[in-house]
């Protein structure tokens, strides 16, 4: 079982990272399709544009990576739910067996007392 949990962490985390780059590439190709060429003779010097350009780009890795912390605790409640679920059926399981062979056992001891 715990090995079991070490591939789907693994899974989960190649998704996820899949989804942070995604993430990163739609969000650079939107911030450069922004970007007006016809505004390169504006007087911003392009220090101040470069340096705007990378603090919207750490903002956007900071939301991203918000983002993927808070898929990550949804995925691990939802694993959490899943393995109580999984107990309860088996637990189910057990309880309808064990009734089954109590049932069957009456009824043999019935059609026993009845012959």
């Amino acid at each position: 079982m715990d090995r079991d949990s070490h591939s789907e962490d693994t899974l989960s985390t190649m998704v996820l990272e899949n989804i942070k780059n995604k993430l990163i590439h739609a969000f650079r190709t939107t911030g450069e399709s922004r970007e007006d060429p016809q505004d390169s003779g504006s007087t911003v010097s392009p220090v101040s544009i470069g340096r705007s350009y990378q603090a919207n780009e750490e903002l956007r890795r900071a939301q991203i990576d918000g983002a993927i912390t808070w898929l990550r605790s949804e995925l691990l409640e939802m694993r959490s739910q899943d393995l109580q679920l999984a107990q309860t059926l088996l637990g189910l399981n057990t309880e309808i067996q064990r009734l089954r062979r109590e049932s069957y056992g009456s009824l043999e001891v019935e059609g026993d007392d009845q012959q």
